[in-house]
């Protein structure tokens, strides 16, 4: 209970920040989804890596993350991708809006791998994306497809459910 308070309490005061939209709150929600995502137990050896197609903003915010985090006790490795077939095994991949023309590409490449896709367009999560930020009344939420994390052998916390709008 202690974690689902403090999680809801730290995207809420976040999320309300001046600079709602800035890629610092993205990439809270990207370390809260790594903390808060169970991944399968062959997934949870070796560094936690966050791969970023292409040019992103979120990119510097990334890099600062994993210079202060851990997931666990395991270090965070931000990985650029200028193509997705340089996509090795990566525990998420973020899909800058500029990128979202990619995302049936990268669903195919993904397969069944536990890999988080996380997107940031509006429509990603119904056609695939694991989780999809959008802006709403000035705030930024997100999307989980139920469906696809399954797809992924992936499963959110109910600390994420209760915060997410469902698809």
């Amino acid at each position: 209970m202690r974690k689902a308070l403090y999680l809801g309490l730290c995207l809420l005061v976040f999320s309300t920040a001046i600079g709602q939209t800035s890629y610092q709150t993205h990439t809270l929600y990207i370390y809260s989804f790594a903390k808060f995502v169970q991944w399968p137990e062959e997934s949870r050896v070796g560094d936690f890596e966050i791969a970023v197609l292409g040019d992103s903003p979120i990119l510097p915010e990334l890099d600062k993350l994993a210079q202060k985090k851990k997931i666990g006790d395991r270090n965070i490795r931000i990985v650029r991708l200028t193509s997705i077939k340089e996509l090795k095994k990566s525990h998420i991949l973020f899909l800058p809006a500029a990128q979202s023309s990619m995302l049936a590409e990268t669903i195919q490449k993904i397969g069944d791998q536990s890999t988080l896709i996380v997107t940031e367009q509006a429509g990603l999560a119904a056609k695939g994306s694991d989780f999809n930020f959008l802006v709403k009344e000035g705030k930024l939420v997100f999307e989980i497809n139920q469906n696809s994390l399954s797809k992924h052998k992936l499963k959110a916390a109910n600390e994420l459910t209760r915060l997410a709008i469902i698809i």
